[in-house]
């Protein structure tokens, strides 16, 4: 069984800023793949059950907020029996340009505050989904104000596309690893 975290912050506030790319992503893959969210909130998270082809999956937005993550789907991880490897957790990235994707396993937080919350408690070597949201312009704007800001509407368009084409190949990831998933998300993207 794997778990996919998407990372942000509960709350019509914080719908549509740069810090919820990764409940957004997570999402979308629940209506790609039919997930049913139900609305109790369990382990301090909205979570859904379901199958991508062969593969049972947990689909886990935490509601402690972005710097608490880590206790909650540790919780998560404990009553599902879920190894750190087979944790996939989606995330907004400053240092990566706007809407590039990129993938690893391990590495540190970098100043993600979700991050280094779930490093805390968890082993740091569980896949990465990063999406790009590009930089603050710090003439301008602190990180903080930046990624609490909300995307523009031809952001979310492009986002849109980012997610479907992550949904859509997020197999590859449980079947073949993570390089046969890099190699499909270039290929489409």
């Amino acid at each position: 069984m794997f778990l996919i975290v998407g990372l942000g912050n509960p709350g019509n506030i914080y719908k549509n800023t740069r810090h919820n790319a990764g409940f957004m992503a997570v999402d979308f893959i629940s209506d790609r793949h039919n997930f049913i969210w139900s609305n109790k909130s369990k382990f301090n998270a909205d979570i859904t059950s379901g199958s991508i082809g062969d593969y049972k999956l947990v689909l886990c937005k935490p509601t402690s907020f972005m710097n608490l993550s880590g206790r909650a789907i540790l919780s998560i991880m404990s009553y599902y029996k879920i190894e750190s490897k087979k944790l996939i957790v989606i995330h907004d990235d400053i240092d990566i340009d706007f809407a590039n994707i990129k993938c690893k396993i391990g590495g540190s937080s970098g100043g993600h505050k979700g991050l280094k919350s779930i490093d805390e408690v968890i082993d740091p070597n569980y896949y990465r989904i990063r999406l790009g949201v590009g930089r603050p312009d710090y003439n301008r704007e602190n990180v903080s104000d930046y990624v609490l800001s909300n995307f523009s509407d031809s952001e979310l368009n492009i986002l849109d596309n980012n997610y479907k084409i992550i949904a859509e190949n997020i197999n590859f990831l449980f079947s073949s690893g993570l390089e046969e998933f890099k190699k499909q998300i270039a290929k489409n993207g």
